[in-house]
């Protein structure tokens, strides 16, 4: 039976018929209509932010962690704008997120004319957007709105998933439409098949090859084919490494797994890569960060199959790799049902080597000289006292690449941060959308003294909400991964890293958020402050974690050597 209905309370009954259950956002004049029509006329929480980039994050981290659309509204000028961030980031990390942001009355838009502005906080949301999204609506016609919207969510997690953008008008959201029935979407799924020359090339490669390595990236989540992904390890028993985007692609104990390589890698880990002479890249992008400079060095005399749905990241700077160019669920049911029924060999004198590797450059030995909280031992140490933790987000910065050298996740816990943007201020409402996408489950979050101000504001939406996350601030009193660039590069003058540069206590600042908070300084103190982190499951805390200032982020690979030279030096000619 066909009704008339406004526009905000369709949106609002779509995005409610189209499992969504929660919309972040910070509230403005060019919204209110829908924020009020959501809160009317469905069952969809509001999650109301303090700033609308941590409600981008959070629709970031959400998108990601459900595969189901994270939804962002703001409102227009300012409120727009300030999302841009968390759409880039959503961008460059393959999150499928729809942002509606409010706009002035069409009457209000300025069009072709010259003027700068024609309504109060009129802005293009739509032109400046358009480069980091997978598409962008400007509605001028009510009647659009039902095709706009099924296109996004379709647009938004087909294919390589990430950002849609729709900016609706005031005087659209208040305007009439005939509505039949509003539908549910179903994306559009990809049912490629794997050329047969192609698969039996990959398996007698497979079979031939002395030192295979796998490569596995952020792809491998955003196809959501992680357990295809490790049907697969266990299939063709071939030893793994990770970009920071799949962190968490195999848990720590699997005998299959290598470690993070790339810039911080795990030492071991970019030595084994470099050894390789077959490598498999599943949903990995090979950017300077993975591979070094040297890229002839990367590639050396290895064999490489490249897979990957977005065609346009193979063979970019890593020349001479075998293209596959589908979705990685497609190559994993067109390749398992064919392994399943094949008998490869364990490559033992491989692995045994990589373990030997792994065991003679540990990654708590890589700061000597520090004092104090040895950073790598903490998190091994807080990963071992979270396993109920179902996700660990992290901020951007030292403390980063830290948790990615090591931290030790179980088999059903995520890893979350911002890779491609590496935007400071994620990590903190990136862990308030994880908390709701995990149905309030535990969270860890884990940021950088500088990276924590940057969106701790947030700590109030927190507590508003009474979620359960985990708090450690990983204190330097500065911006340390740019000190460490500076102490390098120049001589030691710490610019705005240091010098100009200030933290404050955030124990006190905890106490008045409402927070129960405890800060420590030295390593014997680690074991009792995990256990009271921890003590009540579902309380939000915040551990102050106290770092020497110059307490560096290593191994780093050499500026522009290969990928298996990193400070600081260390002999592995017997490798």
């Amino acid at each position: 039976m066909t009704k008339k209905i406004k526009i905000s309370e369709y949106v609002s009954q779509f995005l409610e018929q189209n499992q969504i259950k929660f919309v972040f956002e910070m509230s403005g004049g060019m919204i209110a209509r829908l924020l009020d029509s959501i809160n009317q006329k469905s069952k969809i929480k509001i999650i109301s932010f303090r700033h609308e980039q941590s409600a981008a994050f959070a629709a970031d981290a959400y998108g990601r962690l459900t595969g189901i659309p994270g939804i962002a509204l703001a409102t227009s000028g300012p409120g727009a704008t300030n999302l841009i961030t968390g759409i880039c980031s959503s961008y460059f990390d393959s999150s499928p997120t729809v942002f509606i942001t409010g706009q002035v009355n069409r009457d209000e838009i300025k069009g072709d004319k010259k003027v700068r502005q024609l309504g109060f906080q009129e802005t293009d949301i739509v032109s400046v957007v358009s480069p980091i999204t997978k598409k962008t609506f400007l509605v001028t016609s009510p009647d659009d709105i039902p095709d706009i919207l099924k296109d996004a969510f379709v647009i938004a997690t087909e294919k390589r998933p990430g950002p849609v953008v729709i900016d609706i008008p005031m005087d659209v959201q208040r305007e009439l439409i005939n509505v039949d029935k509003i539908e549910k979407i179903t994306s559009k799924t990809t049912h490629n098949k794997l050329v047969t020359s192609e698969m039996l090339e990959l398996i007698n490669s497979i079979k031939e090859a002395k030192r295979p390595i796998i490569l596995a990236g952020g792809g491998i989540h955003s196809s959501n084919s992680l357990e295809k992904f490790r049907e697969f390890v266990r299939i063709v028993k071939i030893p793994v490494v990770n970009s920071l985007m799949a962190v968490d692609a195999l848990p720590y104990l699997d005998k299959f797994r290598v470690g993070l390589i790339g810039s911080y890698g795990n030492r071991w880990a970019n030595l084994a890569l470099s050894k390789a002479d077959l490598l498999i890249v599943l949903g990995s992008r090979l950017d300077i960060r993975q591979t070094g400079a040297k890229v002839e060095e990367f590639r050396k005399s290895k064999k490489i199959f490249h897979i990957d749905i977005d065609t346009s990241e193979v063979n970019n700077r890593i020349k001479g790799c075998i293209e596959i160019a589908m979705d990685l669920k497609s190559f994993f049911d067109s390749i398992n049902d064919k392994l399943s029924t094949t008998e490869f060999t364990e490559k033992h004198e491989w692995l045994n080597k990589i373990d030997e590797m792994r065991k003679h450059f540990p990654d708590t030995d890589e700061n000597p000289q520090s004092k104090g909280i040895n950073p790598n031992l903490f998190m091994h140490q807080l990963s071992n006292a979270s396993k109920s933790a179902s996700v660990f987000a992290l901020d951007v910065g030292q403390h980063q690449m830290w948790a990615a050298q090591s931290l030790e996740l179980c088999d059903t816990q995520r890893f979350i941060t911002s890779g491609g943007m590496g935007s400071m201020g994620f990590g903190l409402p990136a862990s308030i959308g994880a908390a709701f996408a995990k149905d309030l489950s535990p969270i860890v979050l884990i940021a950088g003294d500088g990276g924590f101000q940057s969106n701790i504001q947030e700590l109030q939406t927190l507590i508003h909400n009474k979620l359960p996350i985990k708090i450690i601030v990983m204190n330097n009193n500065c911006h340390g991964m740019v000190r460490q660039f500076q102490e390098d590069y120049f001589d030691g003058r710490y610019q705005s890293t240091l010098w100009g540069y200030s933290a404050p206590n955030f124990e006190l600042i905890a106490t008045a958020y409402g927070l129960s908070s405890r800060t420590i300084k030295e390593q014997n103190e680690v074991p009792e402050a995990l256990e009271w982190l921890w003590k009540d499951t579902h309380q939000p805390v915040l551990l102050q974690v106290m770092i020497g200032t110059f307490v560096n982020a290593l191994p780093k690979i050499s500026f522009g050597k290969p990928n298996y030279e990193m400070d600081p030096k260390k002999d592995a000619s017997k490798y």
